[in-house]
């Protein structure tokens, strides 16, 4: 197996780079379900009342695997955030006899456990793990990347990854795909921020609007599908710093393994 070092860029576009061209084929693109999911939320399971602020929404159609891994007890969450406060996603996942894993660099201990299923790891996930040579690395050596907080778990498979990680998900996304750890995870709910291009994403407007697409057509390649996405209105209506292309800054896209029956 090769190691891949870079995505594939889809062609541009339009004929010649062009923003306008790259952004409306870009938004079209995350305001478009690929496969429709009938079951996306908790409520459907027995006695559960939705309270999250966000849709957080999961796809528990009887078609994939997730409803019943979480039926048999055996479903696996990781949630990935910043000192976000709103935990009822991952505390309704936990209610529902999920083993939920949730990584955030701002927590007081290393790792807390909360109730029978719920974990809080003082870890921050991110496109690279610290190099052990330099030694300001060493202070940051909280954080990891997935694939080796999986190994270290000893952790084979994710039924759900959750992502709200302000901006690291660009760079969060394409180390997932680059070492295929994306094939070990079920669903993907990501919390996408465009006001700005990113962490360590470079490049001029339509070059990183291009970027962007081309990483969630790889996600389409190892057969993930879209199912629900959400234009977040509350946050400022903002694309790469402009208020244009009538965009949010923030969506929160839902796509689902279809290899995982």
């Amino acid at each position: 197996q090769t190691v891949r070092w870079h995505i594939e860029l889809q062609p541009w576009a339009s004929p010649t780079p062009s923003l306008n061209y790259e952004a409306s084929r870009f938004l079209k693109y995350i305001s478009t379900s690929q496969i429709s999911c009938e079951h996306m939320n908790l409520n459907s399971l027995k006695g559960y009342s939705e309270t999250t602020k966000k849709p957080w929404s999961i796809c528990l159609d009887e078609r994939f695997s997730l409803i019943h891994r979480i039926r048999s007890k055996q479903c696996r969450l990781y949630s990935l955030g910043l000192g976000n406060d709103d935990n009822q996603f991952e505390l309704s996942m936990a209610n529902s006899g999920c083993e939920v894993h949730r990584f955030d660099p701002s927590i007081k201990a290393a790792h807390m456990q909360q109730g029978r299923h719920l974990w809080y790891h003082r870890l921050s996930i991110d496109w690279r793990d610290p190099n052990p040579a330099i030694a300001a690395h060493k202070l940051h050596s909280n954080t990891k990347k997935l694939g080796t907080v999986l190994n270290e778990f000893g952790h084979q498979k994710i039924d759900v990854l959750k992502a709200d990680v302000e901006s690291a998900e660009w760079k969060i996304l394409e180390n997932l795909i680059l070492e295929d750890v994306v094939e070990q995870i079920g669903q993907l709910v990501f919390e996408v921020h465009i006001h700005w291009p990113g962490f360590e994403v470079s490049g001029n407007d339509s070059t990183v609007v291009r970027y962007w697409y081309s990483l969630l057509r790889e996600l389409e390649l190892k057969d993930f599908r879209l199912f629900h996405t959400y234009k977040d209105l509350s946050k400022p209506q903002m694309f790469l710093k402009k208020e244009a292309f009538n965009a949010s800054s923030c969506y929160t896209l839902s796509w689902v393994n279809t290899r995982w029956k």
